[in-house]
């Protein structure tokens, strides 16, 4: 269902009372509500008669799911008498849980089946059930772009968003560039990168990148037929590339600082704070310096995979 631009928003806006930066550790009770909705309108609602058996297994998929992982039987505020109504079981969790990171497995959970499941025509018998699955996805990062909470469904992953503009520029085109065969390593790794910044595992974080940065370079030189060492590091990988005319000869020329940034940032940044020993003293890495590192690497992945793209 689009988002309407009511009056009230139109008068929040004009007073400036509209949320300017992102918060992590909240979910407002009307964003929770109006993900619920999405929910039944697209996963099924058992009022209606198509919907009971699909929305009846696809809802007790994701709560058996959450009870498992989390070592339950039942999600918390669960009646114990009657059957179980799985529809209301996630909701009432939902709606209720304080732990922000289980809120957001519930979503993930739920918009992995919306993005998997409903598309097939025979989930609820919808002829524009492809159209609906992305409306969906496409109104909840709207819901929680609005509420400036700062996090985005993409490619079947929560993700966290720190800038909106290096969201929309950066970090989105590196994701549709990896979603492809030859690139499916680097998409896991980067993700995977992803998921630590957003459970705070900042060192994991940082190597996840590098892998992915890795990964990309060696599928592309195996997609080239450049050759490599079996143990390359990305120095020697980006070699690889320079060597092949991955890199225009007048950037290697002119634009002397390329290399140098190529080798330096993702690398460095993790060998120094992620990838060694820390000794005595904890070494602690900042958030801000993980969100610069993200982004420095998926703005490193798009130029390497647009660039194999316009090789001959």
């Amino acid at each position: 269902m689009a988002i309407f631009d009511l009056f009230s928003k139109r008068q929040k806006k004009l007073r400036g009372d509209v949320p300017d930066v992102y918060v992590y550790d909240d979910l407002p009770s009307a964003l929770r509500t109006q993900i619920v909705h999405i929910w039944l309108d697209t996963l099924g609602n058992r009022a209606n008669y198509y919907d009971e058996g699909k929305a009846h297994e696809y809802y007790s998929f994701i709560v058996n799911t959450l009870c498992r992982e989390y070592g339950l039987f039942k999600l918390p505020g669960t009646k114990d008498y009657g059957d179980r109504e799985y529809i209301n079981e996630l909701t009432n969790f939902f709606l209720h849980e304080q732990d922000i990171e289980r809120s957001i497995d519930a979503v993930e959970l739920s918009f992995r089946a919306i993005d998997r499941v409903t598309r097939d025509y025979y989930y609820l018998h919808r002829q524009n059930a492809d159209d609906l699955a992305d409306a969906a996805i496409k109104e909840l990062n709207g819901r929680f772009k609005e509420h400036g909470v700062g996090y985005q469904f993409a490619d079947g992953e929560m993700i966290r968003v720190d800038s909106e503009l290096v969201h929309s520029e950066v970090v989105k085109p590196a994701l549709r560039l990896l979603n492809q065969k030859n690139y499916a390593g680097a998409q896991q790794e980067f993700l995977k990168a992803h998921e630590h910044y957003r459970h705070g595992n900042e060192k994991e974080a940082l190597n996840e990148c590098l892998k992915a940065f890795e990964s990309l370079m060696k599928s592309i030189c195996d997609k080239r037929g450049w050759g490599y060492s079996g143990n390359a590091t990305a120095k020697n990988l980006i070699q690889a590339c320079l060597d092949n005319g991955l890199i225009p000869a007048f950037w290697q020329q002119n634009f002397t600082s390329l290399r140098s940034l190529l080798e330096s940032s993702i690398p460095t940044g993790r060998n120094k704070l992620g990838g060694h020993g820390q000794g005595v003293a904890a070494t602690t890495v900042p958030d801000y310096l993980v969100a610069y590192m993200l982004h420095m690497t998926a703005s490193a992945l798009v130029f390497l995979g647009e660039a194999e793209a316009s090789l001959p």
